[in-house]
């Protein structure tokens, strides 16, 4: 009997409650396997290292991996749990179809087949720009490199981006700017010898744990250790001196200590004569910038940042460490920029124990943001409007100049398009859009207006249940290739298992969808090393210089640093991976003896001047509202919202307040609570605590549906960057209504649903019909 006819709101009610997995009999230790396979974790940028064991093609455990030199055997939650997400029942197996009464399963050749006729009907009728592409780094370099090319020589499209436009580009965009290369300056083990760490926008203990451990060691043999945060995070408890700073006043804090820095005769004079230009513009835009001023704006005392800047300025050695806490804004590029000043003024700059670095967010967050999937760039971090880049870049991929488009438009600016209705089609890979991007109730608006979606995905997620055709695609322990970390070593991922059921490798997938859409000659790889060793031609004499690493020297010598260039110069006609040499040890530590990647070889300071966020508090909204992540979760959730361990940690979000703001609001932990923006609303308990400032409240950004922060965040964007400000935003918070508080229970019952202790041995394929019926 045929089931009832559901609408799309009723299948996302019914099938959008994320399932969660954990084995029978609970976890132990797993001493029956057939094979240890060294490869990486896949979540953060840490990218630790990791064995898996391996059982009849599937991940049943783990070892720790002690030789590899970042983590040294160390694991979060995160990283011990992965393991698990391959067996979870909600793994896609088949190619499916939307119809009226849900997903039918339908064979691969009718997936692809309906896929490749729908981009070109609409392509032909509304242009080629009218089908986008968006893209996730979580992908290794290989597939990273590979989207970029698909998207330019198959779909033939402008329009493609990448969900690090949610993390890493304003870092990006501020490190070139300062220096002419976007990388992290510093391999960690650099961070021990630092005798001051200056931490500003990063809850280093929960999102990047085993970065922890180097901050430690560095306070051990000494080290002060400045925390500025909204929030008193974990690591924040401990530091010498906490900045407790207002949400979106970054700037002013780093124009301030760089004013006092300035003020006191700590500049490194000679460093700044010898290798940077434009300190005098810097010194002028902040010659007004007080420890008074700033303490008016930030709310730190002006006390607190004097001392910031001396301890920071008179420090022999010191290292700057941010992440989204200072990107995610409207000025995240200043702000970037702010830190850079403050490095270049001091001289902390390309020597041991001295840097200023971004903590990589995704599980190949520096990798992914190298090799030509984001909208202004081709292979090697080189510019798509540059003549002479893309003159290179078609040599190597054997097409003309014109067969690659120009610029596109960034992944906010994307959705945007589709709800105007002026882009019609979208293919997407490894990005959850309806969780990761701002103002939720609008992106899904954008997505019901579509003509025709499909996805590659290995979990039908938020944004994924929106999908005509779904690809199930590969995870990372089901495919070989490399990765890069945060620290730019260049890593090697195995694959101990194959794609279960009809499941195929994410890169098989793109290339029979190139070929179907008649364009293959471009894309004849056999395996992932020959799409690396592309990669590797591609991105010669870019920035992001990989053309010296090969796979045998990255498992060699436990990763290989970019930029690692060819250590000779054999010109433009060798044209062929095979002649390019490896003799390049590689670069850990970036600037060293004042070389900098700016044409004239010179760093720049950058000035900044203060402005407000894109949203304030007023009379209507006067409360701050800010978001961010957990210890147990991974960016969306899609993985980790289905490992029953990490859900357990952390099962639900809350809204974490001050108790001055609960009293005044009679509001208690647990209680059900009503925060509102201008973009929407979420009925959620209360987390009462003294570890957040009295005017902010904060909410992590997990999970979907009803329980997400980003149906309340808004979209504005950074002018450079285009990242969207989920950290700043105005909000009002009250008790829940009665009728509000069951609307809240309902939804935590739906999306704490489990299926625990499954029975040994059940079949995947009809547990995943028995869960759909």
């Amino acid at each position: 009997m045929a089931n009832p006819p559901l609408s799309r709101e009723e299948f996302l009610d019914t099938y959008g409650p994320t399932l969660h997995y954990s084995p029978p009999g609970g976890f132990r230790s797993v001493e029956d396997y057939d094979a240890l396979v060294d490869t990486h974790c896949c979540f953060c940028g840490q990218q630790c290292g990791i064995r898996l064991k391996v059982k009849n093609n599937e991940v049943v455990g783990f070892e720790p991996r002690y030789e590899f030199p970042f983590n040294k055997g160390k694991l979060c939650p995160k990283g011990i749990k992965r393991y698990l997400q391959g067996s979870h029942p909600d793994r896609l197996l088949h190619p499916m179809r939307r119809t009226e009464h849900g997903y039918q399963q339908i064979t691969w050749d009718e997936a692809l087949s309906e896929t490749v006729s729908k981009i070109q009907e609409i392509q032909a009728k509304y242009g080629k720009d009218s089908f986008a592409m968006l893209s996730g780094v979580s992908l290794t370099n290989e597939k990273s490199y590979l989207v970029g090319k698909f998207a330019r020589l198959a779909l033939q499209t402008a329009n493609l981006d990448y969900n690090g436009r949610l993390c890493m580009v304003s870092a990006g965009a501020g490190n070139k700017k300062a220096y002419g290369i976007d990388r992290a300056s510093n391999h960690w083990e650099d961070i021990t010898d630092a005798k001051v760490i200056f931490i500003i926008g990063t809850n280093i203990a929960e999102c990047f744990p085993i970065t922890t451990d180097y901050i430690w060691r560095a306070r051990d043999k000494g080290a002060k250790i400045i925390y500025a945060d909204p929030r008193m995070v974990p690591m924040a408890r401990t530091a010498d001196l906490f900045l407790p700073l207002r949400i979106g006043s970054d700037s002013a804090l780093l124009m301030s200590m760089l004013h006092v820095i300035i003020r006191d005769g700590l500049t490194d004079e000679a460093f700044i004569e010898a290798h940077t230009t434009g300190f005098g513009d810097v010194r002028a835009a902040v010659a007004d910038a007080t420890p008074e001023w700033a303490a008016e704006i930030t709310g730190v005392p002006a006390a607190k940042i004097e001392q910031a800047a001396r301890w920071y300025g008179e420090a022999e050695t010191g290292m700057i460490l941010h992440a989204r806490g200072l990107e995610h804004q409207v000025k995240g590029v200043e702000n970037v920029m702010s830190c850079a000043n403050l490095a270049l003024a001091t001289g902390k700059i390309g020597k041991p124990g001295c840097g200023h670095s971004t903590i990589t967010g995704q599980g190949n967050g520096q990798g992914g943001r190298e090799h030509g999937h984001k909208c202004d760039q081709l292979p090697g971090n080189r510019d798509i409007t540059n003549p002479e880049h893309r003159k290179y870049i078609a040599e190597v991929w054997g097409c003309s100049e014109d067969e690659i488009p120009g610029k596109g438009i960034t992944a906010q600016e994307i959705l945007n398009e589709i709800h105007a209705g002026k882009i019609k089609g979208l293919l997407s890979i490894c990005f959850n859009p309806l969780i990761s991007l701002p103002d939720a109730n609008f992106n899904r608006e954008a997505l019901n207006k579509l003509e025709h979606y499909s996805v590659i995905d290995f979990f039908l997620s938020e944004t994924a249940q929106h999908a005509d055709i779904v690809l199930p695609g590969s995870l990372q322990e089901e495919d070989e290739g490399t990765t890069t970390s945060g620290e730019g070593r260049v890593i090697k991922i195995n694959a101990p298992v194959t794609p279960p059921g009809e499941a195929r490798r994410d890169w098989e997938i793109l290339l029979d969808i190139a070929g179907r859409l008649g364009r293959g000659k471009y894309f004849q790889f056999s395996d992932t090393q020959e799409i690396f060793n592309e990669l590797r031609l591609a991105s010669r004499g870019g920035t992001a210089d990989y053309s010296g690493i090969t796979w045998e020297k990255v498992v060699n010598n436990q990763g290989v640093f970019w930029p690692c260039p060819q250590t000779t110069d054999e010109g433009l006609a060798t044209m062929h991976a095979e002649n390019l040499d490896d003799r390049h040890p590689g670069t850990p530590r970036l600037y060293e003896g004042g070389k900098f990647y700016h044409p004239d070889g010179k760093a720049h300071f950058n000035a900044v001047s203060w402005r407000e966020s894109g949203e304030v508090v007023d009379d209507e909204y006067p409360i701050w509202f800010t978001t961010g992540r957990v210890v147990s979760q991974y960016l969306s959730g899609t993985q980790t919202r289905r490992i029953g361990p990490l859900v357990d940690q952390f099962p639900h979000p809350k809204l974490e307040l001050h108790p001055r703001m609960a009293k005044e609001l009679n509001i208690k932990t647990d209680d059900w609570v009503t925060i509102q923006t201008r973009r929407g609303e979420v009925i959620i308990q209360a987390n009462v605590v003294n570890t957040i400032r009295p005017d902010t409240v904060f909410m992590a950004y997990h999970w979907g549906g009803k329980e997400s922060a980003n149906l309340l965040t808004q979209r504005a964007l950074d002018p450079i960057s285009k990242i969207p400000e989920f950290k700043v935003s105005a909000c009002r918070v009250r008790l829940a209504t009665p009728e509000e508080q069951v609307q809240g229970e309902h939804t935590k019952s739906l999306s704490a649903r489990t299926e625990k202790n499954l029975p040994v041995g059940y079949n995947l394929a009809e547990r995943r019909k028995e869960l759909r019926r």
